[in-house]
């Protein structure tokens, strides 16, 4: 019997150690993670291969966090695939403009490897 495939996450940041760790903390968690170091990346990746959630910066160097959401709900194909911003912007306009383009929550920087992993779980299985 083939086991199930595990769960594809893109984790967005252009701080490579925190992609670094995302992918050290979820990969222990039984999730394959694909990165990117900006936004064009991000979208790059998507149509490459679908990942299941997103994890997004929001502060990348070409494309904000806020622009590749809308780029990515505003596509039938992509539509449907929940974004989590992970940011160090944690301010009520952050917050208020991430629900306005579609993100699924919104995750402060620094994090805890318990609160993501739970959360990326619980989005990964409600989809």
């Amino acid at each position: 019997m083939t086991p199930a495939p595990r769960p594809v996450i893109l984790s967005v940041d252009d701080e490579r150690r925190i992609t670094d760790l995302i992918s050290l903390q979820l990969g222990d968690a039984g999730f394959e993670v694909m990165t990117a170091a900006n936004g064009r990346e991000a979208l790059a990746a998507v149509r490459r291969r679908r990942p299941d959630l997103i994890l997004m910066d929001l502060m990348l160097p070409d494309i904000d966090g806020f622009g590749v959401c809308e780029i990515l709900h505003s596509c039938e194909p992509t539509a449907h695939i929940p974004v989590v911003m992970l940011t160090a912007w944690d301010s009520d306009e952050a917050r208020a403009l991430g629900q306005k383009v579609g993100t699924a929550d919104y995750l402060s920087k620094p994090f805890k490897s318990k609160e993501l992993i739970a959360r990326v779980s619980q989005l990964v299985a409600a989809n």
